[in-house]
């Protein structure tokens, strides 16, 4: 039978419950140690999956590259470019204007963007998102967010009042009137700022209602990575188009919203490293109680001939028995 070494066996025996004060503080420090550790793991993986969803919501409505710069009326060209890349599986052009919206004699400001419905589908999940009606654009027709439709009491079918920026801005004999939408959808992408702010029409319409003719405010583009290709992608096209045009990769367009929730994940993980450090602390002084409690067994064993670093050895082991199973049932319920 193969025996312990000594210090492993005398550590393991100091660990034993026996009721005593020191056994209380054990297990005490024990749970410190498991809970820190699953807390940590818990609340890692919670930010990670926040993360990961917050990712999914913006690519769902934003495409993995968006070609912008002023009203581009060489659409046609940008797209036949970003479509000879062999990263690219799909692009749609859009235009994009903040307009104002009367219902029931209510107003609200919410961006009109106009898309191709065909074109939409290989670059963004809206007519996946669309819960109500369906995303039937052709003619004088919106969908707009749910949040919207709720906080101003639009239903499908309903006919909502569009004026564009044009509505005020020409004076003399020039008259341009409104225009009359009818709602056959509501979106709802889980994303409130959308759901809130942002309507959509066909991409006739919104050059209508902003005066861009053939032009567009911009192309979306998707490929076959969200990130490796994006950014491959949009540095092809600032190569070929700048300075005239710019192309962003969705993550530069959302760097901010993805920076604060970088830090907030680097900074919990401190926080809650900083708990298992505490926890750790709690472990040395449990060892320095048991230390000062174990003083006459101490000068037994020197006695016997143990040497001073056999006897730290035995409550290094201690100490390191207990981190080892605090981290080990942490993970477990942490996973």
């Amino acid at each position: 039978m193969t025996r312990l070494p000594f210090e492993l066996f005398l550590g393991l025996r100091y660990l034993k419950p026996k009721g005593t004060f020191v056994s209380v503080i054990t297990l005490i420090s024990l749970a410190g140690v498991t809970i820190g550790v699953w807390v940590l793991i818990v609340v890692i993986a919670v930010m990670s999956g926040f993360d990961r969803e917050l990712r999914s919501k913006l690519m769902g409505m934003q495409a993995h590259v968006t070609v912008t710069g002023g009203v581009i009326e060489n659409a046609d060209e940008v797209i036949s470019a970003a479509r000879q890349l062999p990263r690219v599986k799909g692009a749609s052009p859009f235009a994009i204007g903040l307009v104002l919206v009367e219902f029931n004699r209510r107003i609200a400001t919410p961006y009109l963007k106009g898309i191709d419905p065909r074109r939409e589908v290989l670059v963004s999940k809206l007519g996946e998102y669309v819960k109500q009606g369906q995303l039937d654009l052709d003619g004088e027709k919106v969908v707009i967010g749910r949040e919207l439709a709720a906080q101003y009491g639009i239903y499908l079918g309903d006919k909502i009042t569009v004026y564009s920026p044009r509505n005020f801005e020409k004076r003399g004999e020039e008259v341009y009137l409104p225009l009359e939408l009818t709602v056959t959808g509501i979106f709802e992408s889980g994303m409130f700022e959308y759901d809130s702010t942002l309507i959509f029409t066909s991409l006739a319409t919104a050059q209508e209602l902003f005066e861009l003719h053939t032009g567009v405010s911009g192309i979306e583009i998707v490929t076959d990575d969200p990130l490796a290709g994006a950014r491959e992608v949009a540095g092809a096209l600032n190569r070929q188009f700048a300075p005239k045009l710019r192309a962003q990769t969705w993550a530069e367009l959302n760097r901010r919203l993805l920076g604060a929730i970088q830090v907030e994940k680097t900074v919990m993980f401190f926080i809650l490293l900083f708990i298992v450090v505490v926890a750790a602390f709690g472990i040395t002084s449990t060892l320095i109680t048991v230390t000062v409690q174990k003083t006459r067994e101490i000068g037994v064993l020197k006695a016997v001939g143990a040497t001073p670093g056999m006897v730290m050895r035995v409550f290094v082991l201690q100490g390191f028995i207990v981190g080892v199973f605090g981290v080990a049932i942490g993970t477990t319920l942490g996973c």
